[in-house]
């Protein structure tokens, strides 16, 4: 039996990505990688925002299906960050995204798939690889903070509030390593750093990701 297969590759790095610019790799690759982690909360943003993107992710979802629109509280998952679902009822949600997608002009599957790319690489938080990691290091943190590492640095951003408390640009990492459930970076020097410590059941992810971004940062 003669079977084909299509492999996609996840894109790692997002330096120089621009929405627009590679139609095909947008629908391949950014959009399927971006989608869940605005799903799970990963961004700060408005709720304006969320209200428009809900609309524009239900012409995903429903294929332009406008006969759906009555089903879009039963769809939220799909079209609001998960920890933003209790921001309003359901029946809110449903008439804000509902009267997002009457002012939205006509547009196929692929215009809203591109015009979700648009708003979301505006934030800063746009291509990072985003952990939930334990950490030991500081006790003005909370114990479970999220890294986020991006061409900019290394981040650590609350897990509800989604503030930044740190901010670790690649220039002022002066070393890493890990074990099997943890990693430490060490910023500053090495003798007078300061070491942040995380536990994470995924550490050879997180290093592999970090380790990446520094050859770029420092030999690109």
């Amino acid at each position: 039996m003669n079977m084909s297969y299509l492999v996609f590759f996840m894109r790692k790095l997002w330096f120089n990505v621009s929405p627009g610019r590679d139609l095909e790799a947008d629908l391949i690759f950014h959009y399927p990688q971006e989608l869940p982690k605005y799903l799970r909360g990963y961004h700060l943003c408005t709720k304006e925002d969320m209200v428009n993107i809900g609309a524009l992710l239900f012409r995903v979802k429903s294929n332009n299906d406008k006969s759906q629109l009555i089903m879009i509280s039963k769809m939220l998952k799909d079209l609001v960050p998960n920890d933003m679902l209790k921001a309003m009822s359901a029946t809110e949600w449903q008439k804000n995204i509902v009267a997002a997608y009457n002012k939205q002009p006509g547009m196929t599957v692929e215009e809203a798939i591109l015009a979700f790319l648009k708003v979301v690489c505006r934030w800063p938080t746009f291509g990072c690889a985003f952990f939930e990691v334990k950490q030991t290091s500081d006790p003005n943190f909370p114990d479970i903070v999220r890294i986020a590492i991006s061409k900019q640095g290394v981040a650590i951003i609350h897990p509800k509030t989604k503030d930044v408390l740190a901010t670790h640009p690649f220039n002022r990492i002066a070393n890493w390593c890990s074990g099997s459930t943890y990693f430490h970076i060490t910023v500053g020097n090495l003798v007078k750093g300061n070491k942040i410590l995380c536990e994470t059941s995924l550490v050879n992810t997180c290093i592999t990701v970090l380790f990446v971004c520094l050859l770029l940062f420092f030999y690109c």
